[in-house]
Order: C-alpha cells, then structure tokens, then sequence
C-alpha cells in the first residue's frame, strides 16, 4: 500500500502538537530520503515538506521510460498527484500503461488479503456451522468485500492526458482551496494552449479557475463584458502573443496581482513572443510581473502560491 509520506513540516508540526503523530512517527517521515538516485535523475522527495507542493516532472526532452522511472519513483515515495507539463501523446500513452502496472500490483495484494482473510474465517467455524453464524460469516464477507472495493478505489492511481495543455496528471484532482479564485485571461483563442497549461496547473495545485478565453484588445468590450469576474480574482493570469497589450490593460482594472504571460503567437516582427515579452516588462499598470514565452506552468504556479499565502500565517 502507499503511505502518505508527503506531508509538509507544518502538517507534520502541528499533528504532533494535537496528538495525532507521535514524535518517533514524525521523525520517520521527516527522515524521508531526499530524494531518489535513478541515475538520469535525481528525484526530489522533501520538494513538498519545503516548498508545500511536489517535483514536477518536465516532460519535454526526456523519454518516455525516464518519465514513467521518475513518475514511480515519485509514487512509490508517497505522492498521490503527480504533474507531468510538456508531454506528447505518445509518451502519456507509455506512461499511463506503466502506472496501471504499477497500481495493478497493488491491487493484486488487495485482493489476494481480502481471500486470506475470508477463507481464515470460514475455516475457524469448521463443519459446526449453523444457520446464524453462516449468515454473520456472509455479513462481514460482504463488509469485507466492501472495505476492498474502497481500498481498490482509492489505492489506483488514475492517470488523465490533458491535450490542449500537453498535461499529464497522475492521481486526482484535489479540491479547490486558497484565497479565492484564479482567472485565466487570453488574447485570442490562439493562446489557449498555454492558458490550459496554467488553468490545469491551477487545478491540480488545488485551486478554482475561471477561464476568459479570447477576451483581447482588438475587441475590448469583451474584456470588459467580464469586470464582474476580473474584480472579484484574487489573482490574474494574462497571457496574449502579437504586442501583448492585454496585460496592461488588465493591470489597469484589477486590484490584484496580475502575472502577465507572453506568447509565441504572431507575425515575423513578433520574434516567436519576444515582442510581446518587451511589452508586458515595460507595463505601465502597477502590479504586473512576467513570466517567459509561453511558461503557463511557471504563471500557474506562482498564481497558486500567491492564492494560498493565508495559509502561511495560520
């Protein structure tokens, strides 16, 4: 079975403060191997206790086996969500098929418990069976068949391939938590790509998105169709290509942090987002930052840490 071993110090902390660890307990995960050796890779296991969310894998430039070596590595070591960005279909099909060997034995030794387990029981009454322990011994087969189906259930590690955003997402999605909500913004529809980068990003991180797709200046009251949605964000993304203007002007009507992204998308003196990048450096609306050409994940990632600062002071 997987244990949890991903807690971060906090959580660790504060269960042996309200009793629910001991103190050899917390020892043993705090003494987790760092990480772990693969040879092509060293995986970083204490990246959640130090920074309150796992290694994630960057799928471009590696293979498919060393993708699937540092996704089992990583569940083996205790963690239920694994984001995998840049990564082709191809390789998503490998990895998903490697993961459900992974989890099938896990399963197996499930299984292979509950019959032990039923058939110790049946054996222990012997042949004096009467007609109310046969009806206790089916009652607690059927609790016990119930019990596995849940442990089942839960010790399968699912894995879904987000396309458009080239996300591959080991686990399940958590529950939406954080500040408020994140909105998503783009230029036009061409930029979505790296939006849904940065929206399942958001997600899998444990936060509510809300997507406002092809919202850009070459129409602005489409922009400004959305102040509702603009104004109750506890934080922006912005992401456009061409000369990137959107984020200024989102900058000049929000009251949060806006994190501005610059796309490839564009004609030749675009320069593959270069343009788009000069432009958003040199906003002139306070409270905008940038990220690089086309980063949906480094935008997504600082957005969440900036929708989850609360939970530090508590």
């Amino acid at each position: 079975m997987m244990e949890d071993n991903t807690l971060d110090l906090k959580e660790i902390l504060e269960a042996v403060e309200n009793g629910t660890l001991s103190a050899g307990e917390a020892a043993e995960k705090i003494r987790l191997k760092p990480f772990d050796d693969l040879g092509y890779a060293k995986v970083d296991l204490h990246r959640k206790m130090r920074q309150g969310a796992s290694e994630v894998i960057y799928g471009e430039g590696k293979t498919a086996e060393q993708i699937a070596g540092i996704l089992k590595s990583l569940v083996d070591n205790g963690q239920k969500t694994v984001l995998i960005t840049r990564l082709d279909e191809s390789k998503a099909e490998y990895v998903k098929q490697t993961l459900h060997y992974l989890c099938e034995g896990s399963n197996t030794d499930v299984k292979e418990t509950l019959h032990n387990i039923i058939t110790e029981s049946k054996d222990n009454v012997n042949n004096d069976v009467n007609n109310n322990v046969k009806q206790t011994l089916h009652k607690d087969e059927s609790n016990a068949a119930a019990d596995v189906k849940e442990t089942l259930h839960n010790e399968t590690v699912g894995f879904t391939y987000y396309k458009e955003a080239r996300i591959g997402l080991a686990g399940s999605m958590p529950k939406p938590s954080g500040l408020g909500k994140v909105v998503v913004a783009t230029g036009g529809t061409s930029d979505v790509p790296v939006a849904e980068e940065a929206a399942v990003t958001l997600e899998a991180l444990g936060n509510e998105v809300v997507r406002l797709y092809d919202v850009g200046v070459a129409g602005i009251h489409r922009l400004l169709d959305k102040k509702e949605e603009i104004m109750e964000a506890s934080v922006i993304i912005a992401i456009a290509g061409m000369e990137g203007a959107l984020a200024s002007v989102i900058g000049g009507l929000a009251d949060c942090p806006v994190i501005a992204v610059p796309t490839s998308v564009g004609y030749g003196a675009a320069f593959e987002g270069l343009t788009a990048l000069l432009s958003m450096l040199n906003s002139c609306a306070s409270g905008v930052s940038v990220v690089n050409i086309d980063n949906g994940f480094g935008a997504g990632y600082m957005a969440h840490m900036i929708n989850h600062m609360e939970a530090k002071k508590k």
